[in-house]
């Protein structure tokens, strides 16, 4: 690989980074930036969890240091999202992911028109409709699993289910997202890791552009308004249903 390539995945991380650590949807530049590299998909997948576990990290500190995050508040979710993304990473390797892709993308649709439809979506904290126990079981289970197994359009389901079942800002939303993404991230990595399925060259000069990507957009989710995140993350959420939509 030459250091153009080198330089274009770096541009590539750094691009998925601020997008990430906004609203997700950093793999819709980093997944087809690594194929395009030349990287088999499996060492691509691999790849792309590595980098990304290092840029969602550093958001997870900015949100953390901003005080967004309420660490007693998501340990138990982000304890059982770590848990199903392992199976989830394991399973990958044996069941064919056709039915998510043909499935993800209209749930995409509908997270699209229901925050499209909804104006106040996240504007201020509401009451849970779940409890705390329950959204981990469930949110933290499915969720979880499935970013191990798939993950497109995790992030934009996390930050919905924050908001609509556990009556969560949608800044405040937007930080629990990361902590819980890192947390399936890590150990999805850590499988990949056991396969071999990392590319540690590709990966750095990536998590280089991560790092600063992640911080730039978690400043400013932390400096700007729910409209801006608001109108991020229809972004995010319209262009990966989208590319799901017409691979």
């Amino acid at each position: 690989m030459d250091i153009l390539n080198y330089g274009l995945l770096f541009v590539a991380g750094g691009s998925a980074g601020l997008v990430d650590a906004i609203a997700g949807g950093g793999g819709l530049i980093t997944v087809p930036a690594l194929l395009w590299a030349g990287l088999p998909a499996p060492l691509a997948l691999g790849t792309n969890k590595f980098q990304a576990a290092c840029g969602t990290s550093v958001a997870v500190w900015n949100y953390a240091r901003a005080g967004l995050v309420r660490w007693r508040q998501v340990q138990g979710v982000a304890l059982i999202t770590f848990g199903a993304a392992i199976v989830g990473a394991l399973a990958v390797t044996r069941i064919d992911a056709t039915i998510l892709r043909q499935i993800i993308p209209w749930l995409l649709l509908a997270v699209t028109v229901y925050v499209l439809f909804s104006p106040r979506f996240g504007s201020q904290s509401g009451p849970a409709r779940w409890s705390p126990v329950v959204f981990a079981w469930l949110g933290g289970g499915s969720l979880g699993f499935y970013d191990g197994f798939f993950g497109p359009g995790t992030g934009s389901f996390w930050t919905l289910a924050f908001v609509g079942l556990q009556g969560v800002e949608l800044r405040n939303a937007t930080a629990r997202t990361k902590v819980v993404n890192l947390a399936s991230n890590v150990a999805s990595v850590a499988v990949f890791l056991l396969v071999r399925q990392v590319r540690f060259d590709v990966g750095l000069v990536m998590i280089a552009g991560q790092l600063l990507g992640a911080y730039a957009g978690s400043h400013l989710v932390i400096t700007r308004g729910v409209g801006f995140i608001r109108a991020i993350f229809l972004a995010v959420v319209v262009a990966l249903t989208l590319r799901l939509f017409w691979p």
